[in-house]
């Protein structure tokens, strides 16, 4: 006899299934944008310096996260198929089973997927562009020569693979700025500098040695080994953000889905939203938000908010408008149950 999973076992499994396939869609369309860039266009324009040409060379726009799109299309889809698998057998007043779909072609459910990923993709361009325009004036104001400034920035092809690593292209804005201390800290060759380097989290430690090496020594880092090492840093950067974006939009779409599954069968008559109510869950974690500990097992009918201890009202874990405080790295989803006790009463 197959085992009943429970209501965390169920959304833990949709986690484990689209999670992966939105982080590896973002890390496509980034691997995409790198390999079709000419290197030689982007300096030529730099030459002139022509930032902003420079930058259009790249081709940056908003089509090449398509695989990103459709990957969180997927994971929202696939919530609303297993919200509706999950709903308890309902049954009309004559007593025959009421049959329940998703319906993917929904308004609210059309406007969602519209609106976020159209939103998202669009906030990812246009802090890419900010990002590579501060790294590429930077690099021109320093000193660098047009093909340095650039390589910095789309990243060094590797013999072995023949793809571009490293640059700064994926990243956020801040992360960018991280690169870009990196390189000087390492490029200083003062051992305060260098320690500080090896203060940063996400460095690739197999490195250590050199550093450590050039702090006893007194020496400066060879060039050449510098470019390998904040390729590798920036490399880890770029897997940070490709995990939160994985996790965040992977939780956000299944949310979404799950809240406009129930209220599709509202509208249409199946379920009285007064007999509907949520319950925030809270998943541990190693370093939890206190407030969402303090939220576990919270209880709301299904058109009332959460209400975190800040007094934030929360809809629904990640839901649209939620402050980011509540939601970057959150694991919290929602229970909803029919109480059918209360139905037959009535």
């Amino acid at each position: 006899m197959l085992k009943r999973l429970s209501p965390l076992e169920r959304f833990e499994q949709l986690v484990a299934t689209y999670e992966p396939m939105l982080r590896a869609a973002f890390i496509e369309a980034i691997d995409d944008i790198r390999s079709n860039i000419v290197l030689r266009r982007v300096v030529e324009r730099l030459e002139r310096g022509d930032i902003n040409g420079a930058i259009a060379a790249m081709n940056l726009d908003e089509a090449a996260f398509r695989p990103l799109d459709e990957a969180i299309r997927q994971a929202f889809n696939g919530g609303g198929v297993a919200t509706v698998e999950g709903m308890p057998t309902l049954r009309d007043p004559s007593g025959h089973r009421v049959v329940v779909r998703w319906d993917a072609r929904n308004l609210a459910a059309e406007q969602w997927l519209r609106d976020h990923s159209s939103q998202l993709i669009i906030n990812i361009v246009a802090d890419q562009q900010n990002s590579i325009r501060v790294a590429l004036s930077e690099g021109l104001a320093r000193g660098d020569n047009p093909t340095r400034t650039a390589l910095n920035v789309v990243g060094r092809v590797n013999a072995v693979t023949t793809r571009r690593e490293g640059g700064v292209i994926g990243l956020t804005t801040a992360q960018s700025e991280y690169v870009a201390r990196a390189r000087q800290e390492l490029l200083t060759g003062e051992p305060d500098q260098l320690k500080r380097y090896l203060e940063r989290s996400r460095r690739d430690k197999r490195f250590d040695r050199t550093v450590t090496a050039a702090v006893r020594d007194g020496k400066s880092i060879p060039l050449e080994f510098v470019n390998r090492i904040v390729g590798r840093y920036s490399d880890n950067l770029l897997k940070l953000r490709a995990d939160t974006i994985g996790l965040h939009e992977t939780f956000a779409a299944l949310g979404a889905s799950k809240d406009i599954a129930f209220r599709q069968q509202i509208e249409r008559g199946n379920i009285r939203a007064d007999l509907v109510t949520k319950t925030w869950k809270h998943t541990p974690q190693e370093k939890p938000r206190m407030q969402h500990v303090a939220m576990q097992g919270q209880k709301v009918q299904f058109d009332q908010p959460f209400i975190a201890p800040d007094g934030t009202e929360i809809p629904y874990p990640h839901a649209p408008g939620v402050p980011a405080r509540h939601t970057l790295g959150c694991k919290c989803f929602c229970e909803y149950k029919i109480d059918f006790t209360a139905r037959l009463v009535r």
